[in-house]
């Protein structure tokens, strides 16, 4: 088939039926760059390759000097399966996180080529879900856009503003010892669990517009068998930010415990550009626009699907969703692309 013939269902099924699992973005990339390379053949655009690592690429596609750039990522998390549908959803990993978002992008930019409007580009990015390599990569290789619509899952609505992240190790150390005589050993699973009853309690920060941070403890791991005292554990644990961290921050110093405390890293709450007219929402996830840094222009967050059915195994994306976003994205490109201008 040839690609451009493709509706935006065929479009996002067969980006779907491509297994882009983070670190495998290279067939899905490679799927991009010729549908792209098509509908930039015959309307005089151009497409590259930009690379991050051996075999992983980002794809940008732009016509005239971009002032507007759709970005949104090609990796998916696990596991694959591929799509299905009915009359009003379609299924498969990365329905809505993202390939039906990239197909709702692409429809747009075909749609405003097709009216004469050149100044929108699009930049499909790797690894978001695991460290936004490509978008930091992207960041380093500006092209004069001065504006970003990034697209992740918001049920179609303007993203006001994404929590932020803490992460740290918890780390907790002990002695072994039989456990018919634990008075020879010291417990870290005990300590572990002292200091997260401790974390746990700790107040966070509330926002007028984010609400309150939250905590996850999202791992535990140690012990030996279940007669040896344990003498190493560990936990990994995440905080949703509403602020920048810095309280958070000093309350996990402030602690009076003796396990360590490792930060593994740490990104601010942020708050989006916003345009009237359009439905609005505030979101707890990240995406790659803290790793964009403004480097490709004044962001804003948007795209069809829900957060909610993402990451799992009953994830979809309505159809109608994907029709009324190419709108969407045709309607912001023009507002911001008149903006500009001015």
């Amino acid at each position: 088939m040839n690609m451009r013939g493709m509706n935006i269902f065929e479009l996002t099924r067969a980006l779907i039926d491509i297994d882009s699992v983070t670190p495998n973005e290279e067939a899905v990339g490679n799927y991009l760059f010729d549908h792209l390379s098509e509908i930039a053949g015959a309307t005089g655009g151009h497409v590259e390759h930009m690379e991050v690592e051996p075999r992983r690429f980002n794809v940008f596609a732009w016509w005239d000097r971009p002032v507007v750039t759709f970005s949104t990522h090609m990796d998916t998390v696990p596991p694959f399966y591929p799509s299905s549908e009915d009359g009003e959803l379609i299924r498969g990993r990365g329905a809505c996180d993202t390939k039906g978002i990239i197909a709702s992008m692409i429809t747009a930019v075909e749609q405003l080529l097709a009216a004469g409007e050149r100044r929108a580009a699009l930049l499909f990015v790797i690894g978001e879900e695991r460290n936004s390599a490509g978008a930091m990569a992207a960041a380093k290789q500006p092209r004069g856009s001065r504006y970003l619509i990034n697209g992740e899952p918001t049920d179609n609505k303007l993203a006001l503003g994404s929590k932020g992240a803490l992460r740290y190790e918890v780390i907790a150390r002990g002695r072994m010892a039989h456990s018919a005589y634990p008075h020879l050993g010291e417990s870290a699973i005990e300590k572990l669990l002292d200091a997260l009853e401790q974390i746990r309690r700790l107040p966070l920060p509330r926002d007028p517009m984010f609400g309150p941070g939250t905590l996850n403890i999202g791992t535990l791991q140690g012990g030996r068998a279940p007669n040896v005292i344990p003498d190493y554990a560990m936990a990994e644990i995440f905080f949703r930010l509403v602020d920048n961290g810095s309280a958070t921050r000093d309350a996990m110093a402030n602690l009076k415990t003796c396990v360590e405390l490792r930060e593994v890293g740490c990104l601010p709450a942020l708050k989006f550009s916003t345009l009237d007219g359009f439905e609005t929402c505030m979101v707890s996830f990240l995406s790659d626009i803290t790793a964009f840094d403004g480097s490709w222009g004044t962001p804003f967050l948007i795209g069809p699907g829900s957060i909610h059915v993402a990451h799992t195994a009953e994830e979809r994306v309505a159809k109608s969703e994907l029709i009324e976003a190419v709108e969407i994205y045709k309607n912001m490109a023009r507002r911001l692309v008149k903006r500009g201008n001015q």
